[in-house]
């Protein structure tokens, strides 16, 4: 290569000739390509490496190179990154979903959750989970995990157009891991407070529930409290829905409700519900949340605001919305 030594393009004092574009992108592919030093590089070409960092400065703010980061999974890092810094989280996983039925979305979530658990699960550990259409599929994404205790953390519930419930999705989590399944045999809300109560007493629900209270990690999700946003909205009476949102609440999980300041919303249908509490999944190490669609930001800030919230996995359209949100709180 005929090279022009030691006057390096992008001084600003003449158009760039020939030369000083070979000089260049010979000194970008260099270092962005083969990962050479710049010292590496002043010694092939006979420059200082002053003279290369300017070349390669030069040939960044010229647009002559444009470095593009593409990670696998449509994740957003930058967002990721943002959404947990911001929410004080100890780790957050944003979806690229762009304009999409729900359906679609849902399944790039619960490809992320069936990857984080592959990852996070140690052997031996006690893994909680509950039901919701992403965790259905997260259960089916699962190929493998390490040996532990899978244990379900709430009744179940008939959802139209599922194609299993809560015993279904824990023993196929511990069929993949090889491990041991507690079901819980009940609806997630039952008739009454004494039938909830008399289930609760019921050895093998008692049992799930008691390994519920010390758990090494948690999957759950996070409903809206409102048409069409939670699972557990239309398995209630509509004076219990009314109660629910005359006395604040925003959210669910698992069939508990919480208000914006993230404080329990108990009262209503909780002493009917067969299943995990808040404050058990607040006592949980790592508690992994999944949730998407903007619909359910304001949901999903005062779960985090509730305190049981870990990890947070989601859409960008419900990050970016989160993200508004607490701005908008934070603004004078």
């Amino acid at each position: 290569m005929m090279a022009r030594r030691g006057r390096p393009p992008g001084d600003g004092r003449h158009t760039h000739g020939p030369s000083e574009l070979v000089l260049a992108g010979a000194v970008a592919r260099r270092h962005y390509l083969d990962g050479r030093s710049k010292v590496e590089i002043a010694d092939e070409f006979g420059i200082s490496r002053f003279q290369v960092a300017r070349i390669i400065a030069d040939a960044r703010a010229r647009g002559w190179v444009r470095v593009e980061i593409t990670l696998p999974g449509h994740i957003d890092d930058e967002l990721s990154l943002r959404l947990r810094d911001t929410l004080g989280l100890g780790s957050a996983v944003v979806v690229e979903a762009p304009s999409q039925p729900d359906s679609a979305t849902r399944e790039e979530v619960a490809g992320v959750v069936a990857g984080l658990l592959d990852e996070q699960v140690r052997p031996g550990q006690v893994v909680g989970m509950t039901w919701s259409r992403t965790i259905e599929a997260t259960a089916r994404r699962l190929e493998r995990l390490v040996p532990c205790t899978v244990v379900q953390l709430a009744g179940s519930l008939a959802v139209p157009g599922s194609s299993s419930g809560t015993v279904e999705v824990v023993r196929s989590v511990a069929a993949a891991a090889g491990g041991e399944a507690l079901p819980i045999y009940a609806p997630l809300v039952v008739e009454d407070a004494a039938t909830a109560a008399a289930l609760r007493r019921q050895p093998e629900i008692a049992r799930a529930l008691e390994r519920a209270g010390a758990l090494d990690m948690a999957v759950v999700s996070v409903g809206g409290w409102g048409t069409g946003l939670s699972t557990v909205w239309d398995a209630v009476s509509d004076a219990e829905r009314t109660d629910g949102l005359e006395h604040g609440a925003v959210g669910e999980c698992s069939g508990r409700l919480f208000d914006a300041e993230g404080n329990d919303v108990t009262g209503g249908f909780d002493d009917r519900v067969v299943g995990v509490t808040l404050d058990q999944l607040r006592a949980t190490p790592e508690v992994m949340v999944t949730a998407y669609g903007a619909q359910r930001a304001e949901a999903c800030l005062a779960a985090v605001r509730a305190g049981f919230v870990t990890t947070l996995v989601v859409d960008t359209a419900l990050a970016t919305r989160v993200l508004d949100m607490v701005g908008a709180a934070d603004a004078p």
